[in-house]
């Protein structure tokens, strides 16, 4: 669990430091729907890092679904905004077009596993 702490808190800062090199750097190079999908990832990167956070200081899952989540979402930060930042920086869409998609996906595994947990908790 404190490796996973210790993940999220490196990708929170790098989120910042993202977020802010597209707000400055980015601004004057890039059109207005690659800014758009630049901020999207780093929107949801920022997300799953505050559940990220969440999820791993509280006792409320066992040390397995803790680790499976924060797998699964930190595949999914990877895939998903990493992808974005990549074509946004330059890399042929055409190139990684299937990665998006699958990082979004290891989202929703994520979200769905600590869906189920809550649901067999008692």
């Amino acid at each position: 669990m404190k490796i996973n702490l210790g993940i999220a808190s490196i990708i929170g800062a790098l989120t910042i430091v993202l977020g802010a090199f597209g707000a400055h750097a980015l601004q004057e190079t890039l059109g207005v729907n690659e800014l758009k999908s630049f901020e999207t990832a780093v929107r949801y990167q920022m997300y799953h890092v505050i559940v990220l956070l969440f999820i791993n200081s509280y006792g409320e899952f066992s040390v397995k679904t803790k680790n499976i989540v924060s797998y699964l979402f930190f595949t999914g930060i990877l895939f998903f905004s990493g992808s974005i930042y990549a074509i946004t920086l330059g890399v042929n869409p055409k190139n990684i077009w299937f990665i998006t998609p699958l990082g979004g996906l290891f989202f929703i595994l994520g979200w769905l596993k600590m869906g189920i947990s809550y649901f067999k908790k008692e």
